[in-house]
């Protein structure tokens, strides 16, 4: 939610064991438009905060991030690239 508004901005959070837990996705990557396509899926972004479910509501705005099974243990990655907005 902090990045709506934001210019040349793009976040990718992910982790993973080689196997991902219990979902398919290893994290989501997110831009400044993500709200937006939040806003017309329909998918209130406070709700499913409120309810610690990220997977929902970004599977809903199309940034999950999937790699499948690597079966190498990557741990976590930050990245966040920041440009001219």
């Amino acid at each position: 939610m902090h990045l709506a508004g934001e210019q040349g901005m793009v976040v990718l959070s992910a982790g993973t064991d080689g196997t991902d837990g219990p979902t398919d996705a290893a994290g989501a990557i997110v831009d400044p438009q993500t709200i937006g396509r939040a806003a017309l899926a329909g998918a209130d972004p406070g709700e499913y905060l409120r309810n610690n479910d990220a997977y929902h509501f970004l599977e809903k705005t199309g940034d999950l991030f999937k790699t499948g099974p690597t079966n190498t243990n990557v741990m976590d990655l930050r990245i966040m690239l920041i440009g001219p907005g």
